[in-house]
């Protein structure tokens, strides 16, 4: 049964990128490609030294060939590096910096030097001039084989460490058919279009930044509070982000260690990591082994959910990917019972990456069903369709808003679910095996406050300004078709938009697919309130048509205030401005989680079904194609929206088959830190992509009815092509990427 079928008004959508224009033709500027306000040739340029083994000690660095190499301006070591006020770590990142501040080394690639000089050439070259001696000590690599000293979470992460609810040990018992399995993520590693990349310059106490960044008000509180300086004397500035995918959320060393040497050299430093700079100081999904136990009826009932994942962590900080919560709320199960447990090990800080938790959860946990499907000789849809939860198990409390059977029921139609062959192995097209899979995705809807700038300017046109970031995904064209909207059916393309700046409105992350959810609603808001003072205005203005009418009596339509009950009579939003001195009139909006946030679960929800065809002799995996239908409320605009939904189906498509960062054994440096190596799909790699979503606004989330999109896409998706597999050839692999030599020995 869908619920809430009641759709608000739909924005009209742009039928063009906001930024396409600037895109294309290389205008638009990414951090790394500022050239003022200060003179081009006082840009210098840093490159950042690291270190050759995980773990020790640094006894010395010998810079005397470097510095006087040519072009050199300064070294900087943890021996001579000016001393910050606050050492790391430094809330609110929570991350555990290394900037130079001692001699401790915790992982092969960590920063232990810079080198500034006027071109980057220079900076390198004198970088393998120096000589570095350590002092070397065991270190704590290979994940796999230390499993038994998992430790809980010494840092509390978005979820207890430990939950459970209901008896499991007696519910099993209980179960008809129980199946059980471990399954394995592993380290994957982002790779953004755009590297990590900063210019800092001071004007006196004042830092400047240009930073490729998903939070440019999180990177201006971070550093001013290193540097221990007023948050006012912090610019951060990003208006386009070369993608982030999570490892831009949040200020790594390579900022700070920007702006510290741009104050010891008093020029501006350009610090651009290389490719190969990207894996280990920038964070990276850690690997999960789940242990998961299922326990059901014969008819298919869910009594008992267990589901145990311990991952790697740096010895440097905690972070928890929350791979069990899926397990938690996704179907209707009386006992559950999830625990998350670390081992440390000598690698870089792991951080989110594309839905983190979610990703690998979803991965894990829809290919134990699919298994529990077969041992119940079901079919997997109806076993989902069979356990289907209404409201939020794991909480107890209703979802905002959830049409996931009539997503189940759609994607299923087009795919062509009911001709899967129910025995695996037997659909067989010349050389190849054919096999159907499916999963279920899901991501929670994420909402942050807000704020936003709305002007009406001279002309009638009209100025939208909030410090949100756009990553490629949409939010220039997100903020100038809101804003057109609100203001009554402006033509979108008379809306300038600015973002990127920190000196704009505060906004959040752009992370937790919550940026359109929180800043357009922020930017209706301030619309509003444009509205409101235009009307205040027009009703002083004896020269015009609508001269003492209240607000009340008023409503916008195509940049016009009309009278509501005399259509006729209306008064262009040029001319009120004209007449009150062409000064633009201006309002601030806001917007907060909704007030009922805490007695509702807000989530997303799609199902994804694959084809696959697997060759019987080289066991390689062709992805034919991948139908999914979305419950996302409404989609705000079709060109943007279905691109990331697509975007995110590839990326599973990469979890699945392609996707394993390599750590050396020995000297815990990743082995393929490359993208010849680090293997990603290509166009070829990619079926046919079917992806729809219902439209079913979620008021209760809202104002937009829309909640965000940028992750569920990954998720559902690496299990769906899994799940083909067994499907294609009766065999099934538990560890992913699912690589031919693992079908091969299944």
């Amino acid at each position: 049964m869908i619920q809430e079928q009641v759709t608000p008004h739909r924005q009209k959508q742009m039928d063009h990128r906001y930024d396409a224009v600037a895109k294309v033709t290389g205008t638009a500027q990414y951090a790394a490609e500022f050239t003022g306000p200060f003179p081009a040739k006082d840009v210098t340029y840093g490159y950042v030294v690291q270190s050759t083994i995980p773990n020790g000690t640094l006894l010395s660095i010998n810079a005397d060939a470097a510095e006087a190499a040519s072009g050199v301006l300064a070294v900087l070591t943890p021996f001579n590096a000016p001393k910050l006020p606050v050492p790391p770590p430094n809330p609110p990142a929570r991350r555990n910096l290394t900037v130079l501040q001692d001699a401790t080394v915790s992982y092969n690639g960590q920063p232990i030097a810079v080198v500034v000089a006027l071109s980057l050439a220079q900076a390198q070259y004198a970088a393998s001039l120096l000589t570095i001696r350590y002092k070397q000590e065991p270190a704590k690599l290979e994940f796999r084989k230390h499993l038994a000293e998992a430790r809980s979470p010494k840092q509390p992460g978005k979820e207890p460490a430990v939950n459970h609810r209901g008896d499991t040990t007696a519910a099993f018992a209980k179960a008809s058919v129980v199946v059980e399995g471990t399954y394995v993520t592993p380290i994957q590693n982002h790779n953004p279009m755009e590297p990590h990349s900063t210019i800092a310059w001071w004007e006196g106490e004042k830092l400047n930044l240009y930073d490729s960044t998903q939070a440019i008000s999180g990177v201006k509180q971070s550093i001013a509070k290193l540097f221990q300086i007023p948050v006012d004397f912090v610019r951060v500035q990003c208006p386009y982000t070369g993608g982030g995918f999570g490892s831009k959320g949040s200020m790594w060393s390579h900022v700070p260690l920007a702006a510290l040497s741009a104050r010891v050299v008093g020029k501006p430093v350009k610090l651009v990591l290389g490719r190969e700079q990207m894996f280990g100081p920038v964070g990276a999904r850690p690997s999960t082994v789940n242990r998961i136990k299922l326990g059901a009826t014969s008819d298919g009932k869910l009594v008992a959910m267990q589901h145990d994942v311990v991952m790697n962590a740096s010895v440097l900080e905690d972070f928890t990917e929350h791979s069990a919560g899926v397990t938690k709320m996704l179907y209707k199960s009386p006992a559950v019972s999830v625990t998350e447990k670390l081992v440390e090990q000598n690698l870089g800080v792991s951080t989110f990456q594309r839905a983190p938790g979610e990703a690998p959860g979803t991965a894990v946990l829809e290919t134990a069903m699919d298994e529990l499907a077969i041992r119940l000789n079901m079919d997997p849809l109806q076993l989902r369709l069979i356990n289907y939860a209404d409201t939020d198990p794991s909480q107890d409390r209703p979802f905002t808003s959830k049409n996931l059977k009539v997503a189940y029921q759609q994607a299923a139609a087009r795919f062509g679910w009911s001709k899967r062959p129910t025995q695996a192995g037997t659909q067989i097209e010349g050389n190849n095996l054919i096999g159907y899979g499916m999963a279920t995705a899901t991501y929670p809807a994420n909402r942050s406050a807000a704020q936003a700038v709305v002007r009406i300017l001279p002309g009638g046109r009209a100025f939208v300004g909030s410090g949100t970031q756009d990553l490629g995904t949409g939010m220039y064209t997100m903020l100038a078709q809101t804003c057109a909207d609100s203001l009554g059916g402006l033509d979108p393309a008379t809306v300038q938009v600015k973002l990127g700046d920190s000196t704009l409105p505060k906004a959040p992350v752009s992370g937790g697919s919550q940026s359109t959810a929180s800043v357009c609603p922020a930017v209706q808001d301030a619309a509003a309130q444009v509205i409101l003072k235009l009307s205040e205005l027009v009703a002083l203005q004896t020269a015009s048509p609508l001269f003492g009418k209240g607000s009340s009596e008023l409503t916008a339509k195509d940049g016009r205030l009309v009278a509501k009950n005399n259509p006729a009579l209306a008064d262009s939003f040029a001319s009120i401005v004209q007449r009150n001195g062409n000064i633009p009139v201006e309002a601030m909006g806001s917007a907060e989680k909704s007030e009922g946030a805490d007695a509702y679960t807000s989530q997303s929800f799609g199902a994804v079904f694959a084809e696959v065809a697997v060759d019987k002799d080289t066991h390689m995996v062709e992805v034919r194609r991948i139908v999914a239908t979305y419950d996302i409320g409404t989609l705000l605009n079709d060109k943007t929206g279905t691109n990331q939904l697509e975007g995110g189906i590839v990326w599973g498509v990469s979890f699945a088959l392609h996707e394993e960062t390599h750590i050396d054994p020995v000297y815990g440096r990743t082995v393929n830190e490359n993208l010849a190596e680090y293997h990603v799909p290509v166009n070829a790699d990619i079926g046919t992509l079917d992806v729809t979503v219902l439209n079913i606004a979620d008021t209760k989330f809202n104002p937009l009815g829309a909640r965000g999109i940028g992750e569920i896409g990954i998720t559902g998706a690496a299990a769906a092509v899994g799940n083909a597999i067994f499907n294609a050839t009766g065999k099934r692999v538990r560890e992913f990427p699912i690589t031919p030599d693992k079908i091969m020995t299944a």
